[in-house]
């Protein structure tokens, strides 16, 4: 049964799938001006315009239908006064009011198109593994050059150039190189400052390959660090490995990620963790299911999270350790393998 089957399957009524990650997940078809209509059962009509139309008309499973650029208002047009499902989570207020311009009885849904998503196939989960091995192999390459010295900028241009070098196609995100201070803001963008001397370095990274992503974080020594300091990395590493063991199919996104806090509450610093365990990853860097205090989700064997507790302390630094994770019925595979024992860099 394919995707749109799947999809199909599930409805009572058309869905109107305008996401770009969801056409390209249902369909294999990338372009940043398109929509699907899926029908009860899968039939499905592919809509973009004439810059898309050659690789619209070599799609398998869907009828192609060409408009004109501004793909809303043909559609506004052509749904008439249907009643047409739309993902509520996905769509833009202004091109919600252009759809229904043209009299649809507009239907929010939620989460039909994620939940499939969710669960990745075999193919999806080894391509997910080749691209989280670029992780690794980015930070063996890393290691083996001095940063001391260096700005943030410079070091995340070393890491993007790696990653093209070995065969990315572009980048997650834009790689987070935090050092020192700037290390107590869990998403610090690489800045001019100079990397000092015995400090701590996070360095979160991750790549697309084959349109799909990868999520790796590892964090650093440039010296001999303070007592202090020591203690914030033994924590994380301590809470991270209290996470992983937590992981399974069947708990709960909400106690995976309590079951991480409870060495850091000990120690008097649950407010210097401040974010979620860990998101979902797939197409897309962030996708469900969610390990937070406030997550419903309940996991399920072929999902794909993070593992990434953290701590940051104003004036002082910070540290985050993150593995990226398939769900198992006993556990998870872990993806990415780089040595999360604290590595010395010069």
């Amino acid at each position: 049964m394919t995707r749109l089957d799947r999809l199909g399957a599930t409805l009572d009524e058309p869905l109107l799938v305008t996401d770009a990650a969801s056409v390209r997940y249902l369909t294999g078809f990338r372009s940043t001006n398109c929509a699907l209509l899926v029908e009860p059962g899968g039939a499905t009509t592919l809509f973009t315009d004439f810059r898309y139309a050659e690789g619209a008309r070599r799609v398998e499973q869907v009828e192609f239908t060409q408009t004109r650029r501004d793909v809303t208002g043909a559609l506004s047009e052509l749904l008439g006064g249907r009643r047409i499902g739309f993902e509520a989570g996905r769509i833009p207020y202004a091109q919600w009011q252009g759809l229904g311009s043209g009299g649809a009885q507009l239907v929010p849904t939620h989460g039909l198109i994620e939940a499939l998503r969710a669960v990745k196939e075999p193919s999806e989960l080894e391509t997910m593994r080749r691209a989280a091995a670029l992780c690794d192999a980015v930070y063996e390459a890393l290691v083996e050059q001095p940063i001391v010295g260096r700005t943030e900028a410079d070091v995340a241009w070393t890491i993007e150039r790696t990653f093209r070098e070995l065969g990315a196609e572009a980048l997650s995100f834009v790689p987070i190189v935090a050092a020192g201070l700037n290390g107590a803001s869990p998403h610090g963008r690489p800045s001019a400052n100079v990397i000092e001397a015995e400090t701590l370095v996070t360095i979160d990274l991750g790549c697309i390959l084959d349109g799909y992503c990868s999520d790796c974080t590892r964090t650093f020594a440039t010296g001999p660090l303070s007592q202090e300091l020591t203690g914030v990395y033994d924590l994380v590493a301590q809470s991270q490995l209290d996470g992983l063991a937590a992981v399974r199919a069947g708990e709960s996104g909400a106690d995976v990620d309590a079951a991480s806090r409870t060495g850091i509450g000990a120690a008097g610093l649950a407010e210097a963790y401040g974010h979620g365990l860990g998101h979902g990853v797939g197409i897309e860097i962030h996708e469900a299911p969610t390990l937070r205090p406030e997550s419903t989700d309940v996991l399920q064997a072929g999902n794909v999270v993070t593992v990434e507790p953290g701590l940051y302390l104003p004036g002082v630094g910070g540290c985050r350790i993150e593995d990226i994770v398939i769900v198992t019925d006993d556990g998870c595979e872990r993806m990415t393998f780089f040595t999360k024992e604290l590595v010395t860099v010069g």
